[in-house]
């Protein structure tokens, strides 16, 4: 995709185009070792084994709450912003639809990790002084929790879903992008409909559509 994203119609944006193409590798690195990571280190199944691993091993616990994608989304906005240089000639007014989709979805993923607040509240569960004060610390980790997987997220989910469907579709309509990529990012698209919270089934397809991203 870089190349691709390098070679955008107008001279003025070839540095945002650029910026764009290796913030994507840098993009692919990061997700492959956040999948490295939960493979070697599942995270906790509950908020008591979260504050332990946040006490025990903090960067981990971080990792385990997905730090890496906090970086990884600030990337995916370069991302946006290249493939809109690249296409926006094409389809001006679905381009631009399509950035303001996926930046209120990046918006919306920032507003749902509750990483840091886990690990203020593993902090004041490690010093709490009685079985009280640990019961509703745990019963905050459990709101945290919800937050971390809940509205925002799947709202993050499933703008960026819709957003890279607008994209996948121009960019089979365009010259700029070779047909297979078009396809490619369309399927992972239409998998990525399913959010990464619905069950089984939202898992699988989120693996299936991030293989995918990974083959553009």
């Amino acid at each position: 995709m870089q190349d691709t994203l390098d070679h955008t119609s107008r001279p003025e944006l070839k540095g945002l185009a650029r910026t764009g193409g290796w913030s994507a590798v840098a993009m692919l690195v990061i997700m492959l070792a956040q999948v490295i990571i939960f493979l070697i280190w599942p995270p906790p199944g509950t908020v008591e084994g979260f504050f332990n691993l946040y006490d025990q091993k903090p960067l981990l616990g971080l990792l385990s709450m997905d730090l890496l994608y906090l970086l990884n989304n600030a990337l995916l906005v370069l991302i946006y912003l290249a493939l809109y240089a690249a296409l926006q000639r094409n389809a001006p007014a679905a381009m631009l639809i399509a950035l303001v989709l996926g930046l209120v979805g990046i918006a919306a993923y920032y507003a749902s990790n509750t990483a840091f607040e886990m690990l203020s509240l593993s902090r004041q569960y490690a010093a709490a002084l009685d079985e009280f004060q640990k019961a509703a610390l745990v019963g905050t980790g459990l709101g945290m929790l919800a937050i971390y997987k809940g509205t925002a997220f799947t709202v993050y989910y499933i703008l960026n879903a819709v957003c890279l469907l607008i994209i996948a579709v121009v960019m089979l309509r365009s010259q700029v992008f070779s047909r297979p990529t078009g396809r490619l990012a369309l399927l992972a698209a239409l998998l990525m409909t399913i959010p990464s919270t619905a069950g089984t089934i939202g898992m699988i397809f989120s693996l299936a559509s991030l293989l995918i991203i990974l083959m553009l």
